[in-house]
């Protein structure tokens, strides 16, 4: 028995879902957002409620896939009504971003600025040394975030490069450190 699975989605009064047995369409005052269901899951509606089952229970696959579509369902109906956020900070003298157009433009200690585009569905916000990356599609986020991130991650010795906000970078010591101690 799925333990999130078996949990109900509740569906806002501003959502409009179309539900067929393919695929989930929700549309919300941030857009809307298409899900293809896999033919092992079965999603009905009820009142305002959205409810996700297996389609046999006896099944390992379709097990397997109850917990996650749920959280898949989940996931577009908060994407569609309140939308996803990640933050990045960066840290280094130098380091900076900026916004130019929907480009994001970082200057990370390269020879040259890197700019990354992003899909219409993404939006970046720049304040300080802390970027926002905004949109619907919770996957989408978390993969242009990791994409700006890869940019120039940490280095453990100075804490220079772009991170998560709530990410802790353990700390090296240097040679010198090290040479004095023993």
């Amino acid at each position: 028995m799925s333990k999130i699975g078996v949990k109900p989605v509740k569906i806002p009064d501003q959502i409009q879902i179309n539900l067929t047995r393919e695929e989930l369409k929700a549309q919300g005052p941030k857009g809307s957002l298409v899900l293809k269901l896999h033919p092992k899951v079965k999603v009905t509606q009820e009142q305002n409620n959205l409810i996700v089952n297996a389609a046999d229970i006896n099944d390992q696959e379709s097990k397997a896939l109850w917990g996650t579509y749920r959280a898949l369902v989940n996931n577009i109906i908060q994407g569609v009504t309140t939308g996803f956020e990640k933050q990045l900070e960066i840290n280094g003298t130098g380091y900076r971003a900026s916004k130019a157009g929907n480009k994001l433009k970082l200057e990370v200690g390269y020879s040259h600025p890197v700019e990354l585009e992003p899909p219409q569905s993404i939006s970046f916000e720049v304040e300080k040394n802390i970027i926002k990356i905004q949109g619907m599609d919770k996957q989408l986020v978390g993969e242009w975030a990791a994409k700006i991130r890869s940019v120039r991650k940490v280095e453990p010795y100075k804490g220079k490069g772009i991170k998560y906000v709530d990410e802790y970078v353990k700390r090296k010591a240097g040679k010198k450190a090290v040479s004095e101690g023993g």
